[in-house]
């Protein structure tokens, strides 16, 4: 049966190809966007551990105004004593770092460039595994001694030193002159897009009396030894810090506490609520490719009314007309959807050439695109096979 359906289609192969065209083009989209879709997370997960190993960020709390909170980071209590009760109360941290940030012009090389400067300790590099590639990164007699040492980052280096001759050179960051001792490896995007690299690293103690003059910090960084203590270490700090900040039992909390696993969660929540949104759209093509063969299917019955008359008189059952029919949809379904996997992996390819972006095709992916191919075949090629089953042999074989 299956030779004899695969004749009555090759002998028009024109109409078969259009009736094919909406699987094909169903069956590629679905991939392409569940690749784009993949591929987004993958990258997520990438960025997410490129933020650092078992990282906890502590950030400024919600400010009340008349009963109303005015949303996280609003009422800012962080300060560098926080710092120092982490590191000294904390039996889970292996290091804690905190972050004070003011974005200044920083002249110097090739010219000026407007960057992020962030003012953090020694143990920051290691909090975000963060390579030096040349040069090195400060270490606590800068720190205590506020020395003007400066560490930049890639995007940084690259505009100001183009020639690669940053270490040694002097850096002027609000007329106050620094000394460049380290170029940071190249670190990337973040999940929201920043640019990691675009920034100067100096230690804390100079930023905050030099250049920032702010007492509360922006943010604090920690880690944890090993990923197993992220979630005992987050209810640790959060008890450290509300005996720093003297609140009573029934205050909340003046701060937040979030890990690296919470952020990925919530992005990748994101990313695949949109795929899925983006697979049911191009999943639409596959419907109205079924519709197609449904039509076509019923006009092939017309077609070949006499043919089946014939049959039928010949002994033939109905149900053997019925699976001939279904045969016939079944294959021109999966022929189309292999012609659409085709079309997806090209399409993949030239979306992540043209735009960038990272795909990722997997063999569930594919399955599912083929299996829910071959059951639209089935299930619209039901009623044209059991209207050609149900045919009246004498009536057929009078058929013109």
């Amino acid at each position: 049966m299956v030779r004899v359906a695969v004749q009555s289609i090759v002998k028009n192969a024109l109409r078969t190809l259009l009736t094919m065209l909406g699987i094909i083009i169903g069956v590629g989209a679905v991939i392409i966007m569940v690749a784009v879709g993949a591929g987004a997370q993958a990258q997520i997960e990438r960025q997410v551990q490129g933020l650092g190993t078992n990282m906890l960020v502590i950030t400024a709390g919600a400010a009340q105004a008349g009963g109303v909170s005015q949303g996280a980071q609003t009422f800012n209590r962080l300060t560098v004593a926080d710092v120092e009760a982490l590191d000294n109360q904390g039996t889970l941290l292996a290091a804690v770092s905190p972050v004070i940030v003011t974005r200044l012009q920083v002249v110097g090389g090739a010219g000026n460039w407007r960057t992020i400067i962030n003012g953090v300790d020694t143990d920051y590099v290691q909090i975000r595994d963060w390579g030096v590639e040349s040069g090195v990164f400060f270490d606590e007699a800068d720190v205590r001694g506020m020395r003007k040492s400066a560490v930049l980052g890639a995007t940084v280096a690259a505009n100001l030193f183009p020639n690669g001759d940053a270490v040694g050179q002097q850096l002027r960051i609000r007329d106050v002159p620094f000394t460049i001792i380290g170029v940071l490896a190249a670190k990337g995007q973040t999940a929201e897009g920043t640019d990691q690299d675009d920034a100067v690293f100096a230690p804390h103690t100079t930023v905050q009396t030099r250049l920032s003059g702010r007492t509360f910090i922006a943010q604090i960084l920690a880690s944890t030894f090993n990923p197993q203590d992220v979630a005992a270490a987050q209810l640790e700090v959060s008890a450290i810090m509300r005996d720093a900040h003297g609140l009573a039992p029934n205050e909340p909390d003046d701060f937040q506490v979030r890990n690296q696993a919470e952020l990925a969660q919530a992005a990748q929540g994101t990313t695949q609520v949109m795929t899925l949104l983006l697979a049911a759209i191009a999943s639409i093509s596959l419907l109205v490719g079924g519709i197609g063969i449904m039509n076509i299917m019923l006009v092939s019955v017309t077609e070949r009314t006499r043919e089946i008359g014939l049959r039928l008189a010949l002994g033939a059952r109905g149900s053997d007309v019925r699976t001939q029919f279904l045969i016939e949809s079944v294959v021109m379904s999966v022929a189309g959807g292999l012609l659409g996997v085709a079309l997806g992996y090209s399409g993949s390819a030239i979306v992540a050439g043209v735009t960038g972006w990272s795909t990722l095709i997997s063999p569930p992916t594919v399955m599912m695109a083929l299996g829910f191919a071959g059951a639209v075949g089935v299930f619209f090629g039901f009623y044209p096979a059991t209207r050609a089953a149900r045919l009246d042999p004498i009536e057929a074989l009078r058929y013109e």
